[in-house]
């Protein structure tokens, strides 16, 4: 199992600010996984965060690890 945070508005669209999602073996294939289970999230920018390091490619995910959904932001 993985664990799927989820921030924001996001959180909205998948009515939770947690999951409990069966393994998935990469990023991608989770995001398209998601996107087919919430299809109003492959109309939002959003990021992937893997154990707490921000996941700019496509990264191999290990049962148990931890996933945020994190909604663009800004900062100063």
């Amino acid at each position: 199992m993985i664990t799927i945070l989820v921030f924001g508005r996001l959180s909205d669209i998948t009515k939770s600010d947690k999951l409990l999602w069966p393994f998935t073996g990469d990023t991608n294939s989770l995001r398209q996984t998601l996107e087919t289970k919430y299809p109003e999230l492959s109309a939002v920018a959003y990021s992937l965060a893997v154990n707490k390091k921000l996941a700019v490619y496509n990264e191999v995910l290990n049962d148990g690890a931890e996933v945020a959904l994190l909604p663009p932001f800004s900062g100063g």
